[in-house]
């Protein structure tokens, strides 16, 4: 299996939630499970059987992020000297030649991307365009609104 790149941050926020469901959930859950089976008839038992559709909700969790953080390639472009290359996991800043109009993304794994916090993955269409280019250099994207030309007006890997 290819292994998924990820950034440092991403792959922290991965760490801290499987802590949190392996050392706080899953013993409560256990705990409810079985205070559950101790009221008796388990058939007929609402408590227990949330209790267990809880549990499984709760593993399939964990697999989830186990199977993520094995598969991952954890990138800190914070620990790596800033030579005004795009890179994945640099933030970089672009000008809209045609409109004028700065916007600055993020280039992230896949599973980061969040448009709303300006967050693309490495396989967008835009991060394809910039990745290995410069700061100064031109590069046109195609979007489904048609071909829009950039400039890369900065590179950070913060």
């Amino acid at each position: 299996m290819e292994r998924e790149p990820m950034t440092a941050q991403s792959a922290e926020a991965l760490s801290d939630e499987l802590t949190e469901l392996k050392t706080v959930v899953r013993p409560r859950i256990t705990n409810s499970i079985a205070d559950a089976r101790a009221h008796g008839d388990l058939k007929e038992n609402a408590e227990y059987h949330a209790a267990r559709e809880q549990q499984s909700f709760s593993e399939g969790r964990i697999a989830e992020l186990e199977s993520k953080m094995s598969n991952a390639q954890i990138i800190d472009v914070t620990s790596m000297t800033n030579n005004g290359k795009v890179i994945f996991g640099a933030t970089v800043k672009l000008f809209n030649l045609d409109t004028d109009k700065e916007v600055t993304y993020r280039i992230v794994g896949h599973d980061e991307a969040d448009i709303k916090k300006n967050l693309i993955s490495f396989r967008s269409p835009i991060a394809r365009a910039l990745i290995g280019k410069d700061e100064g250099d031109e590069t046109e994207v195609q979007t489904p609104g048609g071909l829009v030309a950039y400039e890369i007006s900065k590179v950070d890997y913060i």
